[in-house]
């Protein structure tokens, strides 16, 4: 281990509680972002809105994210990480605080351009504190728990915020405020985080906005895990805004904690599926991932033809077990192999692709809906990334028999 990952390092002890608290400050803030899920429904309804504005929310989130990523990944490098945390927590806050009081869909456009801000400012960020902070500096653990925690947090904030629409009273007011008063020990644990990044001591001379950079020794893993990532997460930009629907035109049933119970499933195997691998060579992950990823797509259309609750959620654990293996070899590959001098950078840089896979794809898929009807739109979306699945695979796999590649 180099003296660059041991900067900073506290006793053993006060690690594992900083780094616990670490990961649970992006749990927190990645459930908030996507309480809203299964309320898109009801919010279409009750503001009056097709399902390619709901995609187009989606997307506006992603077109800050991503500058935002770009721009605090080097900034936290220079600067500190807590100097870049903090601001992104209370970001958060105020975007939960404006679904909370939404009266028309200018709301909601607000909500997720705060929450794309601080979710991008956050990032890459937590997860290379995560990597500086974990005790062993085992960067391949703490790939695993980022990767855990992630999908964790976009599991539990479909199904949370799907619990309390359905039986709680004001259900477009108390997830959100539930959480606000979750971030705030995300702030506590953030605050008395001890810097570790070579940036430490204020330098923003150092700092200059530009654009991605990934170093050339890291550029061939960078490229394959990255267009990986990029079909993986254009599934999860399917759940996270139009599935929820899917599933009531399906089943017919009007439940939103089905809807968002079937988002949920997708991210529980994910992260059931990567603590089961954990330790399996990131190649191997990714090879074993794309082909299960592209067969939960398949019978995802099965399930639409033939409005099978049975096969949706079949499909939907075969998506999330292919996700999860993608995700987790993906990260770990890349994390394993970045410089400690530009770890942010060169994860934020990835963060880039996996949230271009999020937010891309789905406005196609929301004019498509619009145009032709959600379940025909489902079928040609489903079918479009399973082809990605494949021909990324297969890169892989040239790759693998070109260059040896052992990442």
């Amino acid at each position: 281990m180099n003296a660059a990952s041991v900067q900073s390092r506290p006793t053993s002890r006060g690690t594992r509680w900083v780094f616990w608290g670490t990961a649970y400050a992006l749990l927190v803030l990645l459930t908030g972002t996507n309480l809203p899920t299964p309320l898109y429904r009801g919010y279409e309804t009750r503001f009056g809105f097709s399902p390619f504005v709901v995609t187009l929310i989606f997307a506006a989130y992603i077109a800050v994210l991503i500058p935002s990523l770009l721009l605090a990944g080097p900034l936290s490098d220079a600067v500190g990480r807590r100097r870049v945390l903090l601001p992104a927590l209370g970001l958060a806050a105020l975007g939960s605080a404006a679904f909370a009081l939404a009266s028309d869909v200018a709301w909601l456009f607000a909500g997720r351009l705060l929450q794309g801000v601080a979710v991008g400012a956050a990032s890459g960020a937590l997860t290379a504190a995560l990597s500086e902070l974990e005790p062993g500096g085992n960067r391949r653990r703490a790939a695993l728990v980022s990767t855990v925690v992630s999908v964790g947090g976009l599991g539990l904030g479909p199904v949370l915020g799907a619990a309390v629409a359905e039986y709680a009273p004001a259900p477009g007011v108390l997830p959100f405020l539930l959480e606000i008063v979750l971030l705030v020990p995300a702030a506590v644990f953030v605050a008395r985080m001890p810097e570790t990044s070579r940036g430490a001591a204020p330098a923003l001379s150092r700092w200059r906005p530009r654009r991605p950079s990934v170093p050339a020794a890291v550029r061939g893993v960078f490229l394959t895990s990255g267009s990986a990532s990029f079909a993986a997460f254009a599934v999860v930009g399917l759940f996270l805004t139009m599935v929820p629907a899917y599933v009531t035109s399906v089943t017919g049933s009007g439940n939103l904690l089905l809807g968002g119970a079937a988002a949920a499933l997708l991210f529980a195997a994910s992260a059931t599926v990567q603590v089961l691998t954990y330790g399996m060579r990131p190649l191997r992950l990714q090879i074993c991932g794309l082909p299960v990823l592209a067969l939960g797509l398949g019978l995802l259309v099965l399930a639409g033809s033939r409005g099978s609750l049975g096969v949706l959620l079949v499909a939907t654990a075969l998506a999330g077990i292919g996700h999860g293996l993608v995700f987790l070899g993906s990260l770990t590959a890349v994390n394993s192999l970045a410089p400690p001098a530009q770890h942010a950078e060169v994860v934020s840089s990835f963060y880039v692709a996996l949230y271009a896979g999020v937010g891309v794809p789905v406005l196609g898929l929301g004019i498509l809906a619009t145009r032709t009807g959600l379940l025909e739109a489902v079928g040609w979306f489903a079918a479009s990334v399973a082809a990605l699945c494949l021909v990324v695979l297969t890169g892989l796999c040239l790759a693998h028999a070109r260059d040896g590649y052992r990442a």
